[in-house]
């Protein structure tokens, strides 16, 4: 462990829990991806922000930036660390030798779903500007403009072509996907992380994987300032469908509590146990709108049957998951409230663009 303490230095009491999480990371690493052959090194933080992380195979050293550790999402350390952890295998167990990101490194990652670069960011991988993808992000980024118009039909006429705009697009992808898989996917993390799982997170999560073209559980996440544990949503995708889901994942959580305000300040209930219920029932209420559209598009013979690379791809990801039941919240009068609202909501705000003339207008939570 380094000596020097910066970056707003930890006490020694979760210095020492904040190297053991590191190293059950590292441990559950081996066992999912490598099936244990690797033996522990030697774990190290630093105080460069040079380096997100580095393996000395003459030392047996795994080495994290503290300034990484600290100032990022628990996530990006993950796939930081699984990126060493990668470069370890290749180093120790096949003993190949090539540039540190050479061929075997890069296949090694692409088969088991890491990211074959280590960045603090994890930015989308460049498209062209004036390809087909582009255009459709174009396209759905105006009628979501329209979706905000005061006219209640044209809004949700609009709010609706952007849904059979996205469902289109997908079924001509699954027909024509041409591209390996490992380069058509990627994956996010919503929202900040949170110690319980509550039923309209669990809800809104159910909202994105059925009827925005993603796949996602709920990954275990630590927060070194505080030395505890949570979780937070993971999507994988095509790039258009994670940045769509990125945007009604940050829609619909700003919208529910907003409905929540108006609702307390109407009907004078201000219970935990009631927010909670309301906002149940607003995850509820849209996700039975969602269904019936659902059902309109089928009728016009719009249907999008998954290909098997995006769960190949999540597979890799995660080859070991887990179901967990848990219970919902009360099915009371702020919950009824609650639906009535959803199902009302009608999916808008314009989709900002990142800026850059290199890469399409991706869609970003409003």
């Amino acid at each position: 462990m380094a000596t020097k303490r910066g970056v707003g230095a930890l006490g020694a009491a979760l210095e020492a829990k904040l190297l053991a999480r590191i190293v059950a990371e590292w441990d559950s690493i081996n066992a999912t991806y490598f099936r244990e052959v690797l033996r522990r090194p030697l774990f190290r933080l630093s105080e460069t922000r040079a380096q997100l992380g580095q393996w000395n195979g003459a030392l047996r050293s795994l080495e994290l930036s503290r300034p990484l550790v600290l100032e990022h999402p628990w996530t990006v350390v993950v796939e930081v660390l699984k990126h060493e952890v990668a470069h370890q295998f290749v180093d120790e167990v096949m003993r190949v030798q090539e540039p540190p990101h050479g061929p075997t490194f890069r296949r090694v990652c692409e088969q088991l779903g890491i990211a074959g670069h280590a960045r603090a960011e994890l930015p989308p991988p460049p498209a062209v500007e004036d390809s087909h993808e582009n255009r459709v992000v174009q396209r759905i980024r105006k009628l979501l403009a329209l979706a905000e118009s005061p006219n209640q039909h044209e809004a949700e006429a609009a709010a609706t072509a952007a849904r059979k705009l996205m469902l289109r697009f997908n079924i001509e992808v699954e027909r024509d996907a041409s591209e390996p898989a490992g380069q058509r996917y990627g994956f996010r993390h919503l929202g900040r992380p949170s110690g319980r799982i509550l039923e309209h997170d669990r809800r809104l999560a159910l909202i994105l994987t059925t009827y925005f073209f993603v796949d996602g559980l709920w990954v275990p996440v630590y927060r070194p300032r505080e030395g505890k544990r949570g979780s937070v949503l993971e999507i994988c995708g095509l790039e258009p469908n994670l940045a769509m889901a990125e945007h009604v994942h940050t829609f619909l959580s700003e919208t529910a509590l907003r409905l929540w305000a108006e609702y307390r300040r109407t009907a004078e209930r201000t219970s935990n146990r009631d927010r909670q219920a309301f906002l149940a029932g607003v995850m509820s209420g849209f996700e039975a709108k969602l269904a019936a559209q659902n059902t309109q598009f089928q009728e016009q013979g719009l249907v999008w049957v998954p290909g098997p690379e995006l769960g190949a791809f999540f597979k890799r990801r995660y080859p070991r998951t887990q179901t967990v039941r848990r219970g919902g919240a009360s099915r009371n009068a702020a919950y009824a409230s609650g639906e009535q609202a959803g199902g009302s909501i009608v999916l808008s705000k314009p989709v900002e663009s990142t800026g850059s003339s290199a890469r399409p207008k991706a869609l970003r939570s409003g």
